[in-house]
């Protein structure tokens, strides 16, 4: 993928989008298709029974593809919330323990572990960022033979930082704690491969980096973890879904794999053809390419940053995709709102400007950014 893509999104010349952490654009070849799905329900009485499973089966194997793993260690999930509730339900976790998370991390990724906490009587640890943006080094601080479980993301959500994931699970394998990732502010623009980092959850919603639809992603299963309880029992998870005469005969057994965790309604017939069509797009292109062509754009938006006398994480701790650029005591919130009225798009999360690129942004862009970023410095 050596060329931008913008010619496969509706994004307006006059728009300089780099917000894709906050919400990425839907390509148009995934409108056709949620277009499409709609229509499938506007008709029913022309809709198979068969409908509701082979597009589940393709969108499990592509986001499979994307992270190194097998189709029946997928399942589907409407939210990050619902994969890490999943992942809550079926980690034990005692009196005494301890949960590491990160400080200042999504709330997605706290809120169930505060109520495992809470439940249990366990305590959690918030690793802090360093001046060096070494979080591996804060999280593996806080793990000993006390851990129950480790959960973070590949980045910081605030501003691209990296976490080394595979320095965090060493520590947990160590001592015996679980380790689940949110995936959602990196898989798909960041190589990740289970079978490297060996988590026992990853979830990612689409709507971001994947430029998928909202409402709609995917929970990572390890096999030893596939056994579990699933947040809701539902029908069409159960061995012989597909034949709808016999769903009378109830059966407790369900389908292969991590499937028991798939959310009800999973079958979602403009939503699913949608992923599909955005997680093809990442086939052709591969992660490694996506990953490439951005880190030149953060690159030179990180170096116009330093010439700027602002500051932003050294280049070892950068992702490819984001980068949180902190203003030196301007207020944040204030150069965003101007920057919109040029109709320059960004972020703020936390103390930092965070600028957020895909594969319909070039070089023009960053320029453009730049250029109306010492504007609105200027007194």
């Amino acid at each position: 993928m050596p060329e931008c893509q913008k010619n496969l999104f509706d994004i307006p010349s006059d728009v300089t989008y780099l917000n894709c952490a906050y919400m990425g654009p839907l390509p148009n070849e995934t409108v056709v298709a949620g277009q499409r799905g709609i229509q499938v329900k506007q008709h029913p009485w022309s809709m198979p029974t068969a409908n509701f499973f082979p597009d589940v089966v393709r969108s499990k194997a592509l986001f499979a593809s994307i992270i190194g793993a097998k189709s029946d260690d997928i399942s589907i999930a409407p939210s990050a919330s619902y994969g890490i509730a999943t992942a809550a339900k079926n980690l034990v976790v005692k009196k005494g323990q301890s949960i590491v998370l990160l400080d200042e991390q999504f709330p997605s990724n706290v809120y169930a572990w505060r109520r495992k906490a809470r439940e249990t009587g366990a305590e959690i640890k918030f690793a802090k960022r360093r001046d060096d943006y070494d979080w591996a080094l804060s999280i593996v601080e806080f793990i000993d033979e006390n851990t129950a479980l480790v959960a973070v993301g590949h980045v910081h959500w605030t501003d691209g930082s990296v976490i080394d994931l595979a320095k965090v699970s060493r520590a947990c394998k160590a001592v015996g704690a679980a380790l689940v990732i949110d995936g959602t502010q990196s898989l798909g623009v960041m190589p990740f491969d289970v079978s490297l980092i060996q988590p026992d959850f990853v979830v990612t919603v689409v709507y971001k980096w994947l430029l998928g639809p909202y409402s709609y992603g995917y929970l990572y299963s390890a096999p030893k973890r596939q056994n579990g309880i699933p947040l809701e029992e539902n029908w069409i998870t159960r061995k012989g879904s597909d034949n709808f005469a016999g769903l009378v005969d109830y059966v407790d057994d369900y389908g292969p794999g991590a499937e028991r965790y798939d959310q009800g309604e999973r079958s979602n017939f403009a939503l699913t053809p949608m992923a599909i069509a955005s997680l093809e797009l990442f086939e052709k292109w591969s992660v490694h390419a996506v990953a490439d062509y951005l880190e030149n754009l953060t690159d030179k938006a990180a170096d116009a940053a330093i010439t700027l006398g602002l500051s932003v994480a050294p280049k070892q701790a950068r992702s490819p995709h984001m980068l949180g650029i902190r203003l030196n005591g301007q207020d944040p919130q204030a150069i965003a709102a101007k920057m919109a009225v040029a109709k320059v798009i960004i972020s703020v999360r936390g103390t930092a400007v965070r600028i957020a690129p895909h594969v319909y942004n070039d070089e023009a862009d960053i320029d453009r950014f730049f250029n109306v970023l010492e504007d609105c410095l200027r007194p």
